[in-house]
């Protein structure tokens, strides 16, 4: 329902009728449609940390262990490239204004990218040990970097779809990271 009807069609109601229950069903497990928004965004994370990485390269090789391949293939399993990463994309975006409202909701977006730029981090540090990335730069500012451009492009690919298509995503990301390979 988020990704179709957004925030403002969440509603206690559409969510019963949509599931063929009652409100009053619903409202036992979620007393208010704040409960019921904070556990559909923590779905989604769930939702998205297990999904399939693209860490696997197509051609069947094994996945990179380390460094700027990895890092590419995380940049890459943010942006929206299919209906799936798109609709995930739209409810993220679509929570900032509620989240910028409720400390506990921004908290936990926060929390969220905080965990993200950490693992970027690792992935920029290995990079700059394997010599792919320079060694001077400060690893953590890279990743917060990193985090910012691939951000930005699900904001502009979510709102211009057909100037952003998948394979001009991917080329945006290859061009950022040649670019701080340098």
């Amino acid at each position: 329902m988020l990704s179709t009807r957004g925030f403002e069609g969440l509603t206690l109601r559409a969510v019963a009728a949509e599931l063929g229950a009652s409100t009053g069903l619903l409202t036992h497990y979620f007393p208010n449609k704040r409960a019921l928004l904070s556990h559909a965004l923590e779905e989604l994370d769930r939702r998205s940390t297990d999904r399939p990485r693209r860490l696997a390269p197509a051609d069947g090789t094994p996945p990179p262990p380390a460094g700027l391949a990895r890092l590419r293939a995380s940049l890459l399993d943010v942006l929206p490239l299919d209906e799936a990463t798109a609709d995930g994309n739209r409810i993220w975006v679509g929570s900032w204004d509620v989240a910028l409202a409720d400390p506990e909701l921004a908290a936990a977006h926060a929390g969220r990218y905080a965990r993200s730029r950490v693992r970027l981090t690792e992935h920029v540090a290995d990079a700059q040990r394997l010599g792919e990335l320079p060694a001077g730069a400060d690893p953590a500012e890279l990743a917060a970097g990193a985090q910012a451009f691939v951000l930005g492009l699900v904001v502009q690919s979510l709102f211009a779809p057909g100037e952003f298509p998948p394979a001009r995503q991917i080329a945006l990301i290859d061009a950022y990271l040649a670019g701080l390979a340098g």
